[in-house]
């Protein structure tokens, strides 16, 4: 066999191999005479020009990169290529689709008129919709004002009423001290007259004494007429009760002062009672010793332990309860009647506060998921993250109400008493210093929460503590 058949053949198999048609190359003279020399060199020649013109052409089909030399196109005869663009980004499609399939495409790409009428009636009725929203909202906005006027002219109302009944009383108050001036004026007036005549019967009595020293005959006239000296005229006991009642006026005072208190005191609640929820407390986190009422506001503490399954939220060795409802976001406030119970804690706690246990992470304000104001042995302090500090504005009297107010979105708890509205303590990011690293912002919603401590020996065990029902001032 001849180098150069053996050439030949390995090119139509590496063609076979490659996928590329076969090259069928006649090679007359190679098979002829088996010793020719010339032939040989001849065959040779001519498969290794072939062999390069074949490589040429299968890496350009490969690469995609060149297109055909002319002796390729030369040889393979009625075979077509599309040269490829390297430079361009649009897709390429070798080989062209069948005219019945782009028929079908271009017929699929076009909707009929059943589904153009169909798209039609869903974008108007769409527009409609849309135009209707749009009416609704311009609606809205106008009545927003109307609203906003009327509330307007009633709270303008309502404090127009107040103006007027405190008018009314001012003025009734001032007719009545005018009537008790009056009458006390009356009254000096008839003493001041009796003693006028009183002062004229002395004047007329010193002037004849004085003439009768002269023993002139007016004189012995004037004594025949008044043979006795004038008898001295000493103050009535009724005249010191001729003045202005003084007492009543300073009870007067003091009422108008007591009212002007809580008049102050109601107007600084009224905000606060806008964004005031009742509380109901969440019987699951009650302490065993701690027994609700019906409506759930109010718990007591019973001493004995309440026969019931255990729940995962329960506090088992602190006696804390939380309400059921948390704060996320905006303002609140809520009151606790505190008056029935010597011992206390008031606060508030995220929902992560430990239930278990009796440590630290389980007492309100002993740890960094709660706040509280707690009265132990008759002292007032406000706790958190187990640090401290005295309550100011305190007085003697015992506390009745507490009340907390929650500013959630900037992170501020306002513990007050709820009576006078002062300010117990106000947890801020102020007071970070003294609480070490406190918050600045909260991070989970807050529970309001209440919890019994244990008194000194010598006081009973406290056992009363209530939410308030704040549905009116």
């Amino acid at each position: 066999m001849y180098p150069g058949k053996n050439k030949v053949c390995e090119l139509q198999a590496e063609a076979c191999h490659r996928n590329t048609p076969c090259l069928h190359i006649p090679y007359k003279n190679i098979c002829t005479r088996e010793t020719d020399k010339q032939t040989y060199e001849m065959a040779e020649k001519e498969s290794v020009s072939l062999g390069n013109e074949k490589s040429a052409v299968a890496l350009s089909v490969q690469s995609g990169l060149m297109a055909p030399s002319a002796g390729a196109h030369s040889v393979l005869d009625g075979l077509s290529f599309t040269p490829l663009d390297s430079n361009s980004n649009r897709d390429v499609q070798p080989f062209p689709r069948s005219p019945k399939l782009q028929r079908k495409l271009a017929k699929a790409g076009q909707p009929s008129q059943e589904q153009l009428s169909r798209c039609l009636e869903e974008l108007q009725a769409e527009r409609s919709k849309t135009e209707a929203h749009i009416q609704s909202l311009k609606k809205r906005k106008a009545d927003l004002s109307r609203s906003t006027e009327m509330m307007k002219q009633q709270v303008h109302e309502c404090f127009e009423n107040m103006r007027a009944i405190l008018k009314r009383d001012e003025h009734a108050v001032m007719d009545s001290l005018d009537l008790d001036l009056k009458q006390t004026r009356t009254g000096l007036d008839q003493v001041l007259k009796n003693w006028k005549q009183h002062q004229d019967q002395v004047a007329k009595s010193i002037s004849s004494t004085q003439r009768a020293l002269t023993k002139s005959p007016a004189a012995e006239e004037d004594l025949k007429g008044h043979p006795e000296n004038l008898s001295p005229k000493k103050p009535d006991a009724s005249e010191k009760e001729i003045h202005l009642n003084e007492e009543r006026f300073e009870r007067l005072l003091k009422t108008l002062s007591s009212i002007s208190r809580n008049l102050k005191v109601q107007l600084q609640r009224k905000t606060l009672l806008l964004d005031s929820s009742p509380v109901v407390i969440d019987r699951q986190t009650c302490h065993s010793q701690l027994k609700l009422t019906s409506e759930g506001r109010a718990v007591f503490f019973s001493g004995s332990v309440r026969p019931a399954p255990e729940h995962p939220l329960q506090f088992d060795k602190v006696c804390c309860a939380l309400g059921s409802s948390p704060v996320m976001a905006g303002h609140s406030y809520w009151e606790v009647d505190v008056r029935c119970c010597s011992a206390w804690a008031v606060g508030v706690a995220y929902g992560s506060l430990q239930r278990k246990g009796r440590d630290k992470g389980a007492k309100l304000g002993r740890n960094r998921n709660s706040w509280c104001v707690e009265l132990r042995n008759r002292n007032l302090s406000a706790w958190h993250n187990d640090r401290h500090v005295a309550c100011h504005g305190v007085g003697q009297t015992q506390l009745g109400k507490v009340g907390v107010g929650v500013n959630y979105n900037k992170g501020q708890l306002t513990f007050y008493d709820a009576d006078t509205m002062v300010v117990l303590h106000k947890f801020s990011a102020a007071m970070t210093p003294v609480f070490d690293r406190a918050h600045h912002q909260f991070t989970e919603p807050l529970y309001p929460a209440i919890r019994f401590l244990r008194p000194p020996e010598n006081q009973i065990w406290p056992n009363h503590l209530e939410f308030c029902q704040l549905n009116s001032p």
